[in-house]
């Protein structure tokens, strides 16, 4: 069985609500899920999944968030490799640059990403929360 993390940042509760969805999706295909804010766990730690999902909404001029997102995700960058992992957040404006290069980054690594980013406009509604439990599946399936 797959031991998987989904861990994520959220300041309104978008990413949150994509995150549970995703966890939801790993573990209805079997997966063994634990859900986590990025400042409940290290990147040390995390490394020690088999796989990931990482969750972090656009901040700013589209970058990740930076204060505890950035710093946490820059620390387990060079740790992914070959570990499949998903990648997904909301955002509010722009045109999802940032999960772009957040994307890049992961794929860089030598990850195996899961799929394509996942990004959804504001509040994920029904069709964008079932989104994201596919690609819980999808993950707990790689």
């Amino acid at each position: 069985m797959s031991k998987i993390a989904v861990i994520y940042w959220s300041g309104t509760g978008n990413t949150q609500a994509m995150a549970e969805a995703v966890a939801e999706g790993a573990k209805a295909a079997g997966a063994q899920v634990e859900l986590f804010t990025v400042d409940a766990i290290t990147a040390n730690d995390a490394a020690g999944y088999d796989k990931l999902a990482l969750g972090c909404p656009a901040m700013g001029a589209e970058v990740l968030e930076e204060a505890e997102f950035e710093p946490f995700f820059t620390d387990l960058e060079g740790r992914l490799a070959p570990k499949p992992v998903a990648i997904f957040g909301s955002y509010g404006w722009g045109d999802g640059q940032w999960i772009r290069d957040w994307q890049e980054r992961v794929e860089d690594s030598g990850a195996a990403l899961c799929g394509e980013a996942l990004m959804i406009h504001e509040t994920p509604d029904e069709d964008g929360l079932a989104q994201c439990r596919a690609l819980g599946e999808a993950l707990a399936k790689a």
